[in-house]
């Protein structure tokens, strides 16, 4: 007896059940590589923005040009989502480091910039209250001010996701010329 269309169509059915089992086992698969990629990228730059946090809430310190030993030793917690509780530590590491500086000379000073006023001083003792235009008020002809500029690297890791990240980033401050000269030699 001769079998009958049907009967001869079962393999091709079962091979391609199999087949298409096999296509959507590599679906689900590849769908759940590439949510653990898009995670992995998602926690890595949480961590950048924890450093860039730190790095900026340091620099925002009157402190840090002054005793910059005594702000990084402090690791400074970070609230990546808003909640309140801080998600991830950053630490300074180094201690952020003046690699050079320089008096700012009172030509370059704007007296309508508040931060520029203090670096003029009074000039009380050398010309009884009077500021001259040559001077800009600074006794001696020199400004009270310097610029440094530093390098600050801060570091996090995260231990939920076991993301890392070092971020470095260049610094330029203007401060007081005895605070400069302290913390740059």
């Amino acid at each position: 007896m001769k079998p009958g269309p049907r009967a001869s169509q079962r393999g091709v059915t079962l091979i391609m059940l199999v087949a298409m089992a096999m296509l959507a086992g590599w679906s689900v698969r590849s769908g759940i590589g590439n949510l653990r990629i898009v995670g992995n990228t998602q926690a890595r730059q949480e961590a950048f923005a924890a450093a860039q946090a730190a790095i900026e809430t340091t620099i925002s310190t009157p402190m840090f040009s002054q005793q910059p030993a005594a702000v990084a030793a402090n690791p400074l917690p970070i609230d990546v989502d808003g909640d309140g509780r801080a998600d991830m530590t950053a630490t300074l590491t180094p201690v952020p480091a003046c690699y050079r500086w320089r008096a700012v000379p009172p030509s370059e000073l704007d007296p309508a910039v508040a931060a520029d006023r203090a670096c003029m001083g009074s000039g009380a003792a050398g010309n009884a209250g009077l500021e001259s235009a040559a001077t800009g008020g600074a006794i001696g002809g020199a400004s009270l001010c310097a610029d440094s500029e530093w390098n600050v690297r801060a570091v996090v890791s995260d231990e939920a996701t076991r993301a890392s990240v070092r971020v470095n980033q260049g610094v330029a401050i203007r401060g007081l010329v005895t605070d400069v000269v302290n913390s740059c030699e």
